[in-house]
């Protein structure tokens, strides 16, 4: 009996650590970006972005699979650099920004993926359909901000999806089902 409690004991402590080891961050949301890439006719890959993300990751440097991150995106920050296109795409037969304002996504499990890299798995939120989808993340730097003086963090992602999978499949195959999403982000520890 006291074996198994001096186990358990161990197993919380060890947990607790663990849970204490990650330091949390807040998205620099002037210095992240959410871009999408998708083919057009053929004929040309156009880049779009949201300008609005918001979130926070824990990150634990000692052991980067411990990590997790949660982001939001505002859909209404759409922005193609063609105003009439933006507006159609926050309509129904695209995003329907009306009945489903943001997109999200929430990781599940982080995983190695060689020296700086990591697998982030998560679900990705995208017109009131959740999907898994994993990121391919490279750590870009971990260390004090040179301006703000304070620790901080910064990563690239990349993966690729297919809209129709969310239901946003207006217009395939003439316009790709296949978005590559690429994602860079800076953020600073939580104060």
């Amino acid at each position: 009996m006291f074996a198994r409690r001096l186990v358990l004991a161990t197993l919380i402590a060890a947990a607790s650590f663990s849970a204490q080891a990650a330091d949390k961050y807040d998205i620099d949301p002037t210095h992240t970006q959410v871009q999408f890439t998708y083919n057009h006719l053929g004929f040309s890959n156009i880049t779009g972005r949201f300008d609005e993300v918001t979130g926070e990751f824990l990150f634990d440097a000692a052991d980067p699979t411990q990590s997790s991150v949660s982001i939001t995106i505002p859909v209404s920050s759409i922005s193609t650099g063609v105003a009439k296109l933006d507006e159609h795409l926050l309509k129904a037969d695209f995003f329907d920004a009306a009945q489903f304002p943001t997109a999200t996504f929430k990781s599940t499990g982080v995983t190695a993926a060689g020296e700086g890299k990591l697998a982030v798995a998560g679900d990705l939120t995208i017109h009131g359909v959740t999907r898994p989808v994993v990121l391919d993340v490279t750590i870009n730097g971990i260390g004090e901000h040179p301006m703000r003086k304070v620790p901080a963090a910064g990563f690239d992602a990349s993966a690729r999806i297919k809209r129709s999978d969310f239901g946003v499949g207006a217009y395939v195959p003439a316009v790709s089902d296949e978005v590559t999403l690429s994602i860079t982000v800076e953020a600073t520890k939580a104060k």
